[in-house]
C-alpha cells in the first residue's frame, strides 16, 4: 500500500529497455490523500481526527558521533567523508555530485545541522548557479558545493557569478575525468562493452581539464588536492576566507 500526500507515484527520470519505469509493484494499491496543490497539513490533521490519534510525540533520533575526516587517496567516499567531517553548522551543502555521491546520506547523517539542496531529476548542470543561488538567498552562511566535473562543464559560468558577486562558496570538483553517469547509463540500457568512439565520447581526460586554471581564470581562487589530509586542509582555508574558492579533488 502505497499512500500519497502531495506527491505523485514514483517513477524512474530515464527509460529503460525491458524495464518498469514505475517504482511501485503492480499489484501495489495507491492512495491518494492528497495533490500537490492541496493543503497537506490539513490533510494530515483530517487523518488524524479519522484515526481518532489524540496523543503524539516528536520522534527521538538516536546522537551520532561527528566524523574524523578520511585519510589517504582521494575515492569518493574518502572526499564524502571529508566534507562531512568538516561541514560547519548551519552551512548550504549543494550536491550535484551525481556518480561519486551515492553514499553522502551515509555520512551526512553525523554531520553538524544543515540544509541540503540536490540536482532536480536527472538533469545536470545545476551546481554552480544553485550554490550561487544559496549564497545570495542565505547570506552569512557558508555554502559547499559538492560538484561532478562533467556536470560543472554546462555552467562553469557560474564560477565568474560568484567572483563577481563574492560569494561565500567552496566548490568541490569531483574530478573523476569522466562522464561515469553516463558509462552507467549505456549500461542500463544494455551496452555492456561500448566500442572505441562511444568511450571516448564519455572520457574528460583528452586533454584533461585544468580546474584550478580555469577557475582562476574567471576570478576564483583554487587549488587541487589529491589526499584526503590536503582535502580538509583546504576545506579549513576556503571557508575561513571570505569569497568565492575551487578545490579541485584528483579522484583515484
Amino acid at each position: 500500500v502505497l499512500v500519497l500526500l502531495g506527491a505523485n507515484p514514483p517513477a524512474s527520470f530515464f527509460a529503460y529497455p525491458d524495464t518498469p519505469n514505475m517504482m511501485v509493484r503492480e499489484d501495489c494499491e495507491i492512495h491518494r490523500l492528497a495533490g500537490r496543490d492541496d493543503d497537506v497539513v490539513a490533510c494530515l490533521h483530517d487523518l488524524a481526527d479519522a484515526l481518532e490519534v489524540t496523543e503524539a510525540s516528536p520522534l527521538s533520533l538516536p546522537s551520532l558521533e561527528p566524523l574524523a575526516p578520511a585519510t589517504g587517496p582521494l575515492t569518493a567516499d574518502a572526499i564524502m567523508q571529508t566534507v562531512v567531517a568538516r561541514l560547519p553548522e548551519n552551512a548550504v551543502l549543494c550536491d550535484e555530485s551525481v556518480s561519486s555521491g551515492r553514499q553522502l546520506f551515509r555520512f551526512t547523517a553525523h554531520a553538524a545541522p544543515h540544509d541540503y539542496l540536490q540536482i532536480t531529476g536527472g538533469a545536470i548542470g545545476i551546481g554552480s548557479p544553485l550554490a550561487a543561488g544559496a549564497a545570495i538567498g542565505a547570506p552569512g552562511r557558508p555554502v559547499v558545493a559538492l560538484q561532478a566535473d562533467g556536470a560543472m562543464m554546462y555552467t562553469l559560468q557560474g564560477l565568474w557569478t560568484q567572483a563577481r558577486e563574492q560569494l561565500d562558496v567552496c566548490t568541490i570538483i569531483l574530478s573523476n575525468r569522466a562522464y561515469k553517469i553516463l558509462q552507467g547509463e549505456l549500461r542500463s540500457v544494455g551496452v555492456d562493452n561500448p566500442g572505441e568512439r562511444a568511450q571516448q565520447m564519455l572520457s574528460l581526460d583528452s586533454p584533461a581539464i585544468d580546474w584550478v586554471s580555469v577557475a582562476r581564470g574567471l576570478g576564483v581562487e583554487a587549488c587541487a588536492v589529491d589526499t584526503a589530509e590536503a582535502l580538509a586542509a583546504a576545506i579549513d582555508r576556503a571557508l575561513a576566507t571570505p569569497g568565492p574558492a575551487l578545490i579541485e579533488a584528483r579522484m583515484v
